[in-house]
C-alpha cells in the first residue's frame, strides 16, 4: 500500500504535533515523518519514542523534500516559524497548521506558503509535550479547516482527505467565525478556570478551600493544568474576541445574581443549561495503552482480519483490544492492544514472519 504523502514533515513536536506524527506513522500515511523543534531535548524524546522517523535542528534545504507540512508551534510563533519555512518550501507541498487562533495566522501564512490551508483540531489535554502525544487524540474529533477566498480547492481537498484518514471530522469555517467560536467553548473557559483558581488561593481560607474542593472544582478547572505559558499566548492571541465573550459572560453573571432573588427563574435557567449540556456530544476516543498497542498494514483483500487473528491465535497470543483504522482504495490497518509488551513483541514477530509491515 502505497502511503499518502511521501515525507511529512512536523514543525514543532509537542503534544498536537505529536499526535498528528504518531497519526500519520501508525495508519501509513507517510512514509517518513521528519520533525523540527527549536528544544533538542523534545526532538530527542520524540526519536525515542519512535514519533517520528528522522529530526531537524534547524530550518534548511531538507523543507524542499516535504510533500506536507504541518506547522504544530505555539500561536505566538506560528506565522515568523511560517514565513521562515517558505523560503525552502516546494510549489506543490501541501502545509497546514494547528494553532488554536485562525484569522492572524491565516492572513501571515496565506500568501507565503504555497497550498496553504489554515486547521485547528478541536482536541487537546492538560498534559503537554510530545511524551503525551497519541494517534487517539484526533479520533473522532472535529477538525476546523479554515479556507478564504484565495485557498485553492485541491489543496482543501487534499487536507480534507487526510483528516478522514487520521480518524478526525473536518469541519470549514471562515478564520474570523472560528475565533469568534473558540472563544467561547475553549479560550473563555480557560480564563474561568484561571479566576476560579485565584479565587481559592487569595482566599483567607485557602487551606480549608483546597481540602474542600471536590469533583465539581477539578473538573470545572482542569484545563488550567495545562502549559500556562502556551494558554498565555493563547488567549492573548485570541483577545479580541476573547473581550467580546467576556462580555457576554458578564451580563449572564449579572442575570444569575438576579435570579438569587427568584428561585423559580433560576430553575428555569438552570434546567435551560442542563438541556444543553445533556446534548454535548460524546466524542469516544481510543484509550489502547501505548506501551502494548501495534498496527498492521493490511491490502483491502478479503480475509486480512482472519488472517492477522488466526496467525496470532496460532501462536498463543491473546488480543485484548482490536480496531480497524481507515481504509484507503489500497488498503488501511488494524490497531490491535495486548496484555503485555512481550505478547506484543512476539505478535510483531509472528505478523512480520507472514509479511505484514508492523508498527
Amino acid at each position: 500500500m502505497k502511503p499518502v504523502f511521501a515525507k511529512v514533515g512536523i514543525f514543532g513536536i509537542g503534544l498536537l504535533g505529536g499526535s498528528v506524527a504518531l497519526g500519520l506513522r501508525e495508519r501509513f500515511l507517510a512514509e517518513e515523518v521528519h520533525a523540527y523543534d527549536a528544544d533538542p531535548t523534545a526532538l530527542e524524546d520524540a526519536l525515542a519514542l519512535g514519533v517520528v522517523d528522522r529530526t531537524h535542528t534547524g530550518l534548511g534545504s531538507w523543507i524542499e523534500e516535504l510533500d506536507m507540512g504541518v506547522l504544530a508551534a505555539p500561536v505566538r510563533a506560528l506565522a515568523e516559524l511560517g514565513q521562515q519555512v517558505a523560503r525552502f518550501t516546494r510549489p506543490d507541498s501541501l502545509w497546514t497548521d494547528v494553532g488554536s487562533v485562525k484569522a492572524p495566522i491565516v492572513a501571515a501564512l496565506g500568501p507565503a506558503l504555497p497550498n496553504f490551508v489554515g486547521s485547528h483540531p478541536m482536541a487537546g489535554s492538560e498534559k503537554a509535550g510530545v511524551e503525551a502525544a497519541h494517534a487517539g487524540l484526533l479520533e473522532n474529533a472535529v477538525w476546523v479547516l479554515t479556507p478564504t477566498a484565495e485557498t485553492r480547492p485541491e489543496a482543501l481537498e487534499r487536507l480534507r482527505a487526510l483528516v478522514r484518514n487520521l480518524g478526525a471530522y473536518p469541519m470549514d469555517l471562515a478564520p474570523e467565525l472560528h475565533d469568534r467560536l473558540v472563544a467561547r467553548v475553549s479560550h473563555l473557559p480557560y480564563l474561568l478556570a484561571v479566576g476560579l483558581n485565584r479565587m481559592v488561593a487569595q482566599d483567607e481560607h485557602r487551606d480549608l478551600l483546597m481540602f474542600l474542593a471536590a469533583g465539581g472544582f477539578r473538573d470545572l478547572t482542569r484545563v488550567a493544568s495545562g502549559s500556562p505559558r502556551m494558554s498565555r499566548d493563547m488567549v492573548v492571541a485570541n483577545r479580541a474576541a476573547l473581550r467580546g465573550a467576556i462580555e457576554d459572560l458578564r451580563a449572564i453573571l449579572l442575570e444569575l445574581e438576579n435570579q438569587l432573588e427568584d428561585p423559580e427563574t433560576l430553575l428555569a435557567t438552570a434546567e435551560e443549561a442542563k438541556r444543553t449540556r445533556d446534548a454535548l456530544p460524546i466524542v469516544k476516543r481510543s484509550l489502547l495503552p501505548v506501551m502494548n498497542e501495534l498496527v498492521v498494514q493490511v491490502p483491502d483483500k478479503p480475509g486480512q482480519i482472519a488472517r492477522v487473528s488466526t496467525a496470532l491465535g496460532e501462536a498463543g497470543i491473546n488480543i485484548k483490544n482490536f480496531e480497524v483504522l481507515a481504509i484507503r482504495d489500497e488498503g488501511g490497518a488494524i490497531r490491535m492492544g495486548f496484555g503485555s509488551l512481550e505478547e506484543r513483541e512476539a505478535a510483531k514477530g509472528v505478523l512480520e514472519g507472514i509479511g505484514y509491515k508492523v508498527r
